[in-house]
């Protein structure tokens, strides 16, 4: 028994053998023939890399060559169109008159200088102005400078002691101030026309509404102070001077200030028209002021200036509205004071008839 069991042992330890013996064959091709496979995937995968890259090496140099080749070309046209243009520009040019050249080239400097103005910071911008606006002042100031006729050191100019009192000069306006104007003579200095010694015609309220600097003038010498170096000047008529120096010598007889009270009933004569008003003459030491809108012809033509109602010469019955001691002015009124009694009316009977009069 336990010889037939090793003889079974011993058969199936053979039997392995033999099935070892018969799969090693197969065991060894198959390990060969894999090692084969994988090698020959390695192999083909590196080749094929290496043939990609060279592929895509010559790719991008031919794409290297074409743009070159192109840049080439453009860059030749290029050459060549600017070359046209600047010959065909140049010929233009050249073709233009110097008139036309001078307006161009004019114009792109002054487009140049407004560009770099809008690019100039506003601290620049601001000094720039400045300095303009101070060129532009002192130009107007040398522009204001009259020419005379003769220099101030002249030895042809006339002296005061020579000057003839009420004799009319010509002259010329050499300045305007808000008091009045001066004008040379040409005497050794100038004279003052006052802005109220112009004209009565209308009221002037500065020089420059009648007179310009460098403009010719007749003037009246009126006053002249030969130790103070002074002229006063007249454009009036010598009649209205004369009244009104025999207005200044019956001074002393005129009615004064303490001696007007409020309400006062006065008649007077206008003496003078302005676009406010009128100076009425009273008798008093100074002219009274009557206001447009005081007086009983206003609001009786709609827009009417006071020119229009208000004559000179013309007598009028005003009141006394108020009385200034400090400015020493009068102001006037010609419509009645309302708390004023009335204008007493008498009815007299004549004795031949009935008719009744007032």
């Amino acid at each position: 028994m336990m010889k037939m069991n090793m003889i079974s042992a011993r058969r199936r330890r053979n039997k392995g053998l033999i099935n070892i013996i018969f799969i090693l064959p197969f065991l060894l091709h198959f390990t060969t023939s894999f090692q084969i496979h994988t090698s020959l995937s390695t192999t083909t995968a590196a080749v094929a890399t290496r043939v990609t890259q060279s592929n895509s090496h010559n790719k991008n140099k031919n794409i290297s060559l074409l743009y070159s080749s192109s840049d080439e070309s453009t860059f030749q046209k290029d050459s060549s169109s600017s070359s046209s243009s600047s010959s065909s520009s140049s010929k233009r040019w050249s073709s233009l008159s110097p008139s036309t050249k001078q307006r161009i080239i004019e114009e792109a400097q002054q487009r140049a200088i407004r560009n770099k103005k809008k690019r100039e910071p506003t601290s620049e911008k601001k000094r720039r102005l400045l300095f303009q606006y101070k060129k532009a002042q002192l130009q107007a100031k040398r522009n204001s400078r009259v020419h005379r006729p003769l220099p101030l050191k002249s030895n042809d100019r006339i002296s005061l002691n020579e000057l003839i009192m009420n004799e009319v000069y010509n002259g010329t306006v050499i300045s305007l101030t808000d008091f009045g104007a001066y004008v040379d003579i040409g005497s050794e200095c100038d004279g003052l026309l006052h802005v109220s010694q112009i004209t009565r015609d209308e009221f002037v309220e500065h020089p420059r509404q009648v007179l310009t600097p460098g403009m010719d003038v007749d003037v009246r010498l009126v006053r002249v102070s030969p130790e103070m170096k002074k002229m006063q000047l007249s454009m009036l008529p010598l009649e209205i001077l004369s009244d009104e120096m025999e207005d200044e010598e019956e001074r002393g007889e005129r009615i004064t200030l303490d001696e007007l009270d409020v309400d006062d009933e006065l008649w007077g004569e206008i003496k003078r028209v302005t676009a406010f008003g009128a100076y009425v003459e009273l008798g008093a030491v100074k002219l009274g002021w009557l206001h447009f809108m005081d007086h009983p012809l206003f609001g009786n033509v709609p827009g009417a200036k006071p020119k229009e109602f208000m004559k000179v010469g013309e007598r009028i019955r005003c009141w006394v509205s108020s009385v200034d001691f400090d400015l020493q002015r009068i102001k006037l009124t010609a419509n009645r004071p309302e708390h004023l009694p009335g204008p007493r009316r008498e009815i007299l009977k004549r004795s031949n008839d009935d008719e009744e009069y007032y």
